[in-house]
C-alpha cells in the first residue's frame, strides 16, 4: 500500500545528501521509533533507557547482529522533538554504500522510508510549528543570498506569524463590532453601512487592508532575495551575447566563434548584485530559423524572455538593422509587464558612435563600459528590491502572496459595499473570508489536500 500523509508509522530518511563525506545523519521519527532502532543496535538497554536530548554510542547491527557501521545516536523524546514525536538522529560515516546499508537495516526492522517534508509535516500536525514556520525551513535550506535567509530566519522564529495574528485580531474585532451592530440594528432587524451609517471599525478595515497591501508589495523583495533575478541576455545571432556573459561572470563558460548561431540552447550562471542573487541567462539569437534545433532554442529564449526580470538586449554596434530595434521594443512579456529592458550598443570598441537614444556603450570583448552596465542593473535590481531599506520580514512563498490576495480582494469588496450602503450582512461575510484567508497562512485554516501539495514540495530528511 502506497504510504500517505498524515499516518502515524515511524519513518526513517536520510538528511544530509548521499555523497562522499565524513559524515552521514540519519533521522528517524514516530511511536516507538527508539525501540524500534533498538533492534537493531548493538547497545538496546542503553538505548531504551537513554533520557531526551543525550546521545549514545554503539553499533548499528543487521539481524544476526553483524556490524554494519560505528554510529552515535541522539535521541529525542516527545513531545521535546523537532516534529513532537519520539525521534532519533543516527550519526553514520558517509558514503553511499553506507548510507544504503543503513536506510536498509532500519526499513527490515519496521520503519517506513519517509515522504518529502513529513517531518516538518509532522512537526506542524502536532504543534511544534505553524505553516509559515514550516515553509520558512525549506526557505532556508534554498536560500541564495544571507539578505534571504536572514528573513527566512525571521519567519522561522515567528516574525511573520506574529504580524500577521495582530492583523487578524484586528479584523476579528471588526467583525465582532458589525455582527453586534448587526444583531441589534434599529433599522428594521438588518443594519446598513453607509454615509449616514458607517461600517463599524470601518478605520481598522482600511487600516488592515493598507498593511495587507504592504506585504503585498514587499513579496516581489522576498521573492528576489529568495528565488533570485532572472536576467536574460538577448538578441540577434553573433550580437556577442556569449562574450557578454563570459565577461559577467569571469569565467569562460559559453562558446564563443564568429560563427552565427553558436548557441543552440541557454547557458546558465549564479551571480549577486549588491546582495541580490541573479540568474544569468546566455540565450540563443533571436532570428526566423530553419533549422530545427535552432528553432527550438530560439523558442526557448522567447519563453526565458518572457518569465525574466530584467533583459539585456544587445545590438549589434557593426551591423544594426532596422529589425534589431523593433525586436527589442517587443519582446515577450511577463502578465505584470516585466522584464525591464536594458538596452546595449556592444562592439562599441570598432563603433563607438551609438545612433540610438537610451543605450550603454559597452564593448564584450575589451570590457569598456562593464561598469556602467553592471551599475545600471544593481539600479534596476535595487528598484525591484532594496534589502537594506525593507521595513520587517514578510510572506516569502506564492502561497503566501495568494491568501494574501483573497484577504485583500475580501476587504476592499467589503468597503466597497459600505461605501454603497449595503447591509451589513451582507458585508460581514467579506470580513470573515478575509480572516479565514489569513488563518490559512498560519494553517488555522487548512485542508489535507493542501498540506499534502505544500509540504510534497519539500527535500527528503525535512
Amino acid at each position: 500500500m502506497k504510504p500517505s500523509y498524515g499516518d502515524e508509522a515511524p519513518i526513517a530518511a536520510p538528511a544530509t545528501a548521499p555523497a562522499w563525506s565524513a559524515l552521514s545523519l540519519v533521522r528517524l521519527s514516530g511511536a516507538g521509533a527508539v525501540s524500534r532502532l533498538s533492534q537493531r543496535f548493538s547497545r538496546p538497554r542503553a538505548l531504551l533507557n537513554a533520557a531526551g536530548n543525550t546521545i549514545v554510542h554503539g553499533w548499528l547491527v543487521d539481524a544476526a547482529a553483524r556490524r554494519i557501521d560505528e554510529t552515535l545516536v541522539s535521541v529525542y523524546r516527545a513531545p521535546a522533538s523537532y516534529t513532537g514525536e519520539e525521534s532519533a538522529d543516527i550519526s553514520c560515516h558517509g558514503g553511499g554504500a553506507t548510507l544504503r546499508a543503513v536506510m536498509g537495516e532500519l526499513f527490515s526492522s519496521g520503519f517506513r522510508e519517509a515522504l518529502p517534508g513529513e517531518f516538518t509535516l509532522r512537526a506542524f500536525l502536532n504543534g511544534k510549528l505553524d505553516l509559515t514556520r514550516a515553509e520558512s525551513v525549506m526557505e532556508i535550506v534554498g536560500a541564495k543570498s544571507e539578505a534571504g535567509r536572514a528573513n527566512a530566519i525571521g519567519r522561522l522564529s515567528g516574525v511573520l506569524l506574529e504580524r500577521l495574528q495582530a492583523i487578524q485580531t484586528r479584523l476579528v474585532r471588526a467583525l465582532s463590532e458589525t455582527e453586534l451592530n448587526l444583531d441589534y440594528s434599529e433599522l428594521d432587524g438588518v443594519g446598513v453601512a453607509g454615509p449616514d451609517s458607517r461600517l463599524p471599525a470601518e478605520e481598522a478595515v482600511e487600516q488592515t487592508l493598507q498593511e495587507l497591501d504592504a506585504l503585498a508589495e514587499q513579496y516581489a523583495c522576498e521573492r528576489l532575495l529568495s528565488d533570485g533575478a532572472l536576467i536574460v541576455i538577448a538578441g540577434k545571432p553573433n550580437a556577442g551575447k556569449s562574450s557578454l556573459f563570459n565577461l559577467l561572470i569571469k569565467e569562460e563558460r559559453s562558446i564563443v566563434t564568429e560563427v552565427p548561431g553558436t548557441t543552440r540552447d541557454w547557458i546558465e550562471s549564479w551571480i549577486a548584485f549588491d546582495g541580490i542573487p541573479a540568474r544569468l541567462v546566455d540565450t540563443a539569437g533571436l532570428r526566423p530559423a530553419s533549422d530545427p534545433v535552432e528553432q527550438i532554442g530560439v523558442r526557448r529564449s522567447e519563453e526565458l524572455l518572457g518569465s525574466a526580470d530584467i533583459a539585456l538586449y544587445l545590438f549589434d554596434g557593426t551591423n544594426l538593422q532596422s529589425e534589431d530595434v523593433r525586436q527589442s521594443e517587443n519582446l515577450p512579456r511577463r502578465a505584470d509587464g516585466a522584464p525591464a529592458v536594458i538596452r546595449i550598443w556592444n562592439k562599441a570598441d570598432a563603433a563607438p558612435h551609438c545612433p540610438l537614444p537610451g543605450c550603454l556603450p559597452v564593448s564584450a570583448k575589451t570590457g569598456a563600459g562593464i561598469g556602467a552596465l553592471c551599475a545600471e542593473l544593481r539600479a534596476q535590481l535595487g528598484a525591484l528590491c532594496s534589502p537594506t531599506n525593507s521595513p520587517s520580514v514578510g510572506i516569502g512563498t506564492p502561497r503566501q502572496k495568494e491568501l494574501i490576495d483573497a484577504a485583500r480582494s475580501a476587504l476592499r469588496e467589503a468597503l466597497a459595499m459600505a461605501d454603497r450602503a449595503a447591509p451589513l450582512d451582507l458585508i460581514a461575510p467579506s470580513l470573515r473570508e478575509a480572516i479565514d484567508a489569513l488563518g490559512a497562512i498560519s494553517g488555522e485554516v487548512s485542508t489535507s489536500d493542501i498540506l499534502d501539495a505544500m509540504f510534497s514540495q519539500f527535500c527528503v530528511g525535512k
